[in-house]
């Protein structure tokens, strides 16, 4: 068989379906931190910004983790590499488990965000290679389990922290990832043919010569990716602890946290949708303004009620935003460098991710209040959107001259 015979089949769909059940359990590390972060600020007597410092390697682990197993997607497939990370997670969560410090727990988020990593970009690359007409929507779905995986196990985290503590919460997770992720991985061996570099919807409408190198693309990319994320992680990462702050105590941040994440899903199938017609460039620039208007919405608000609803409003904006990464990666360069080159990407966007869990921490510490944290995303979001805006005209242009 060839390539086009596998791609958007019903075997696609079912193993689209497979990804997302791994990436709703394999995703939990890196929000599991989130929701622990008061209970650990306690525990260990350190202020906001001390407390945020395991977030932020759990997500330097989890930039490595897409870049590194991205490649050994590429080389291995994607069985052996998420069994490798199941592991991974599990003796990290064990080590974890166990921390007499703080320091000692944020050495050991590098391995759980390392192992964590495994179910994001490697699995939105691997999925990639398996449809072509319905690869926006598709990839929208397998990165959409990331956002599933914060919707749900913030919830369920946070019940079960107000009755044990989060040393026992880090022990089940182990457990369930062992037996959940290795399994499931067993039945994404089949590999797909190597497939030719074939027009997809989206680039047929956006074109795929652009005047820039293969190599100052990925990197405008990257550059973009932590812009976007700076601010993404303003809320994302810090409402569990703003809420606290305002007195409303940490469930009620939880919830607010798996609202924004479930918007974040709507957002993604959306977005989705949206790149099949549009390609991934405009559909980025339309999440990351959207991104940037809900931000502002920060600014005036912390009833509890308005604060439920512009966290909603902020997840239905910019869910689509990373997932559009790995789209541009597949119109604009070559296939067969697909898990590398989208891991790449997806790495920085992991960085901004923990650059900016940090600085929001840092500023809350020099400032006493989360009020610049939120006008720092804003200035960081407006980066992203500038690049965006010139890889649209840089590919315009070219289009033009071409014709």
């Amino acid at each position: 068989m060839n390539a086009a015979d596998f791609l958007d089949s019903r075997y696609s769909w079912f193993r689209l379906g497979i990804t997302l059940l791994i990436a709703t359990v394999g995703n939990v590390g890196m929000w599991a931190i989130i929701v622990i972060m008061p209970a650990v600020q306690a525990e260990f007597g350190i202020d906001r910004a001390g407390a945020s410092f395991p977030y932020t390697m759990t997500m330097v682990g989890f930039a490595l983790g897409n870049f590194l197993i991205g490649r050994a997607v590429d080389r291995f497939g994607i069985t052996v590499a998420l069994s490798g990370a199941a592991l991974s997670i599990a003796a990290g969560y064990g080590l974890a488990a166990i921390s007499p410090s703080v320091q000692t727990l944020a050495m050991v988020q590098i391995l759980i965000g390392f192992g964590t990593a495994a179910s994001f970009g490697p699995l939105i690359a691997d999925i990639s290679h398996w449809f072509q007409s319905k690869r926006g929507i598709a990839v929208a779905i397998a990165a959409s389990g990331n956002y599933l995986s914060g919707a749900i196990w913030p919830m369920l985290l946070g019940g079960l922290l107000t009755e044990t503590s989060w040393r026992t919460v880090y022990v089940a997770l182990a457990a369930i990832t062992l037996a959940t992720v290795i399994p499931l991985s067993l039945l994404l061996r089949r590999k797909v043919p190597e497939e030719p570099d074939l027009p997809s919807a989206a680039s047929r409408i956006l074109p795929r010569a652009i005047s820039f190198t293969p190599t100052q693309l990925q990197w405008l990319l990257a550059l973009a990716g932590v812009g976007c994320c700076v601010a993404m992680s303003m809320p994302q990462v810090h409402i569990v602890s703003f809420c606290v702050d305002l007195g409303y105590g940490p469930a009620v941040g939880s919830q607010m946290l798996s609202l924004m994440l479930m918007g974040g899903v709507v957002s993604r199938l959306v977005s989705g949708l949206v790149a099949d017609r549009l390609g991934g460039v405009k559909t980025l620039l339309i999440g990351s303004t959207l991104q940037c208007i809900a931000l502002f919405l920060y600014l005036p608000f912390d009833g509890m009620v308005s604060l439920y609803v512009v966290s909603l409003v902020f997840g239905l904006s910019q869910g689509g935003i990373v997932p559009s990464y790995a789209l541009i990666v597949r119109e604009y360069l070559p296939a067969k460098e697909a898990g590398a080159r989208v891991g790449f990407v997806i790495m920085a966007t992991i960085f901004g991710m923990a650059l900016g869990g940090w600085m929001s921490g840092w500023i809350y510490d020099v400032t006493g209040s989360y009020h610049m944290a939120f006008l720092n995303g804003i200035g960081w979001n407006f980066l992203n959107i500038g690049i965006m805006v010139l890889i649209l005209m840089k590919g315009q242009r070219r289009r033009a001259a071409a014709a």
